[in-house]
């Protein structure tokens, strides 16, 4: 049971003496406190002075003896309006006797303050932490994408110090180098032109290509963040990275005079940066 505050207790206290006086001011004058009334009523035999019993409910407890008392002369003697004054006299007495000048609708013990008003507020809060798939922006993802930024720029700038830059000799119009490759961005373009027609080539499969990116989004309209949810998505993605990689790779390494296909291990290795 929790403990209740002090100053609940004094005004608990206050309440049933106000009710206490209320009680004894509304008492008729003219009937002592210790002489029963009511001709022999259980209801008001008990001192008016030190009452159990609030003074409204007694005097319903009297008004219901002596309207069962007249049906009873009435009705030729019958015992049943006794017995229902009784009753509603037992009912008044076990009631609200619980204390002395007690509120009408107090509680347990006189108190007229609710439980819930003396339980600690710890007791009642969930303190569970509710698990979240989100981050804030700020710090999360901005210092991660800064902490790789600044990975990317000492990549390159060790790559820089070991390698020299991809500077040539002056453009010589008598002499095209071979094989003439194009930069490695653009080498699975070149890749195509070998094997398909130009228009097939270069407008027909990048043009579908980038199509299809574009209405992914509308395809696949899931929008949970998580792979093993988005396996539209991650599929079609992996096939058009690994795609245009393995042209790239086969451009750049399995190339060799002529643009003829070659193994690097067996012919050596025609590709510059």
């Amino acid at each position: 049971m929790a403990e209740i505050p002090e100053h609940l207790l004094k005004r608990a206290q206050a309440a049933r003496e106000k009710a206490a006086a209320e009680a004894g001011a509304d008492a008729p004058a003219d009937t002592p406190a210790d002489t029963p009334t009511g001709g022999g009523d259980p209801a008001a035999s008990e001192p008016a002075g030190d009452s159990r019993i609030p003074a409204h409910l007694l005097e319903r407890s009297r008004a219901a003896k002596q309207k069962a008392d007249g049906g009873d002369a009435a009705g030729g003697g019958g015992g049943g309006g006794v017995a229902v004054a009784d009753k509603v006299a037992s009912v008044v007495q076990a009631g609200p006797a619980v204390g002395a000048g007690v509120p009408v609708g107090a509680g347990p013990g006189g108190h007229t303050q609710r439980l819930l008003t003396v339980v600690k507020s710890g007791s009642i809060q969930d303190v569970k932490a509710q698990p979240v798939d989100k981050v804030h922006t700020w710090p999360h993802l901005l210092a991660a994408e800064f902490v790789a930024s600044l990975g990317c720029l000492l990549f390159t700038f060790l790559f820089s110090v070991w390698v020299n830059a991809p500077l040539l000799q002056h453009s010589n119009p008598n002499q095209t180098p071979n094989p003439s490759k194009a930069p490695w961005y653009f080498l699975g373009l070149q890749e195509l032109l070998t094997m398909f027609h130009p228009m097939i080539a270069g407008v027909t499969i990048p043009g579908v290509g980038l199509i299809v990116l574009i209405f992914a989004p509308y395809i696949d309209k899931n929008p949970s963040i998580k792979p093993e949810d988005r396996k539209f998505a991650t599929s079609l993605m992996t096939i058009h990275i690994m795609f245009w990689a393995v042209l790239v790779m086969i451009g750049s390494f399995f190339r060799g005079p002529g643009f003829n296909f070659t193994l690097p291990w067996r012919d050596g290795l025609f590709f510059e940066l």
